[in-house]
This record gives structure tokens, C-alpha cells and sequence, in this order.
């Protein structure tokens, strides 16, 4: 078997990273700003609504120092004792962000909503003050979303995919939670407008209660969706499978290889995959000509796909048995 160094960082992935840094950055000022406001037009109007929607605000808050301390974390360089280096600490972080989301967005509205339905009715004051917040939060938040969605649309346009299949694989889990957090945000204020309003114009506080619900419903539904991807991305995902194609079919085209018996990818980091290749070379090669051909081979893989990270090849016969029925046990008979 033989095994390379990881690669060093090219000037479009760092491009990408003070990318997702700004993004990051700009929902963290713009949730803080919002969940100050947002604070205050509560305590003024009464709203069950609108104190849901500041803790949403103060859980993206806290999701965003989450998301920046992935970002620092994870671009540490492989070390000794993390020889693969440090690129799913973005994975950990994010998944604690996405309970966040939940332990302090959606908890809170859920007990804010049923404190409103089933507690003692409420006198709603001054809803203009929440009608004014909800408008410059609304300014606000688009900005941030606007933000994310030009790096999400971007990403999907650069890899030819639609922005929800770029979204379904994508491993850079802190783009897709601010994308997830923005939206959630935008659709969260129009759903306190709206109770701030059914209770202004009926004058029952319950209307109150059920947009706090849902707003709960709604955080804990992004929340769901971004731990499972983060618990996914944790446990050992496979690679995009555009990638793996496209590695398969390289390595079927080598002349000095026969037949490729297995292909194993994992993303241990955002744009950093590790891939093992069992491949069955000629019979007729020499181990001379079999390390040269492994080198090179490496070599014009790192050279074609800058994502791949480490690289091992692996000279089996595909007429072991035990080998091949792994394989098949894996994917069944797919290639």
C-alpha cells in the first residue's frame, strides 16, 4: 500500500473559507442586533410571538460563535496525534450549534407558546413597537440570508448541481446552517407578524400562542434537519458521489490497472476527502513498475481532484473471494 501526504490548502479553497467566515459574521451582528430588538418590543407589547422570536434570535446568536469557533478549530494542520487532521472538529461544532437551535430557540417558544394558549389571556400593548421590529428585523435578516444564498448558489453553480441537490451533499456544514438559520428567521417573523396582528385585531392573546407554536415546530424541524447531517458528516460519510464516479472511472481507464476492486471514501473535512483504492493491477508489472505507477497514478488523482486529501492504492487480486463479497455486502452489485 502505498500512502501520501495531505495537500496544502490552494488559494480557492482559502477564498472559500474567508468566505464562510464573512457569512458567519454577518448572521452573528445581524441575530444580535435582532435579538436585542426583538427583547424589547416583547417586554413592551406582550407579545408571546414576538419573545419566541427573541430567542430565536439569541439561539442563532449563540449558533453563530459555534459556527466560528468550527471554522478556527477545524483548520488546525494534521498532527501527530490527528494524522488526518482536524477538519471534522467543523462537524462537532455544527452539530452543537444544531442543538442550540433547539434547546434555545425552539424550547423556549414551545414553553412560551403553551404558557400563551392555556395560561391566563394577555392585554397586547403598543403592537405598533412590534410591527416597527418586526420590519427592521425583517430588513435585517434578508441582508445575512441574501449572503448566504449568494455562497450556497454560488457552490451549486460551481459543481453544476440545482441549490437543493448542493445543499443535500455538501460538507461545509456552516454555509448550510446559516442558509437553514436565515430562512427559518425570515419565515419565523412573518409568522410572529402575523400573530402580533391576529391578536391586535381580535384581541385573544391565543393567537399569540399558536405563532410562538409554530415557530417552536419550525426551529425544531431545522434543528433535526442539521444534526443529522452533522451526525452524518460525524460517523463517516462517503464522499460526493460525483467524485467517487469520476475517481472510479480514472482509475478503470489506467492502463496498468485490470480491474478496479474496491473504492472507500470518507470526508474527513469541508472540501478534504480520503480515499483507498484496491485496485488489481497487470500481472506483467514488476514491483518497480508497480510503485511507479502507484506514484504517478497519486499523483495525477491530487492533480485532477484537489478535495482529495490522502491517498492510498492498493495492489489485490479480484479473484479473492472473501474481498469481493465485502464489496458486494457494501453496494451491492452496482459497478
Amino acid at each position: 500500500m502505498t500512502s501520501t501526504g495531505a495537500a496544502g490548502t490552494s488559494a480557492a479553497e482559502a477564498s472559500k473559507g474567508g468566505e464562510s467566515t464573512l457569512t458567519v459574521l454577518l448572521a452573528l451582528a445581524v441575530n444580535l442586533a435582532i435579538a436585542i430588538m426583538k427583547a424589547i418590543a416583547g417586554v413592551i407589547t406582550g407579545s408571546a410571538a414576538m419573545l419566541a422570536e427573541a430567542g430565536h434570535s439569541v439561539a442563532d446568536t449563540f449558533t453563530e460563535g459555534l459556527l466560528l469557533t468550527a471554522l478556527r478549530r477545524s483548520e488546525r494542520p494534521a498532527d501527530r496525534r490527528h494524522p488526518f487532521g482536524y477538519g471534522k472538529d467543523r462537524y462537532f461544532w455544527s452539530l452543537l450549534a444544531a442543538v442550540s437551535i433547539f434547546v434555545s430557540g425552539a424550547v423556549f417558544a414551545f414553553y412560551e407558546g403553551v404558557h400563551t394558549v392555556f395560561g391566563e389571556p394577555t392585554e397586547q400593548t403598543s403592537p405598533g413597537v412590534g410591527y416597527v421590529v418586526l420590519a427592521i428585523a425583517f430588513a435585517l435578516e434578508s441582508v445575512s440570508f441574501a449572503q448566504a444564498f449568494r455562497q450556497v448558489r454560488r457552490g451549486a453553480r460551481q459543481e453544476g448541481r440545482s441549490v437543493v441537490a448542493f445543499l443535500r451533499v455538501s460538507d461545509d456544514p456552516t454555509v448550510k446552517t446559516v442558509f437553514f438559520e436565515d430562512s427559518a428567521a425570515l419565515v419565523g417573523l412573518l409568522l410572529a407578524f402575523g400573530g402580533l396582528g391576529l391578536h391586535h385585531v381580535t384581541g385573544s392573546s391565543v393567537w399569540d400562542g399558536v405563532a410562538s407554536l409554530l415557530i417552536g415546530v419550525l426551529l425544531a424541524f431545522c434543528a433535526y434537519v442539521l444534526a443529522g447531517t452533522n451526525r452524518g458528516l460525524l460517523i463517516g460519510r462517503q464522499a460526493d458521489p460525483q467524485l467517487v464516479k469520476a475517481v472510479w472511472d480514472y482509475l478503470r481507464d489506467v492502463p496498468e490497472v485490470e480491474q478496479v476492486v474496491d473504492l472507500l471514501t470518507m470526508a474527513v473535512g469541508t472540501d478534504r476527502v480520503l480515499l483507498c483504492a484496491r485496485l488489481d493491477f497487470d500481472d506483467a508489472l514488476s514491483a518497480a513498475d508497480l510503485e511507479r505507477a502507484c506514484v504517478r497514478i497519486d499523483g495525477e488523482l491530487r492533480a485532477r481532484w484537489s478535495d482529495l486529501d490522502e491517498v492510498f492504492l492498493e495492489p489485490v487480486p479480484r479473484t479473492d473471494q472473501a474481498l469481493r463479497d465485502r464489496v458486494l455486502a457494501r453496494y451491492g452489485d452496482v459497478f
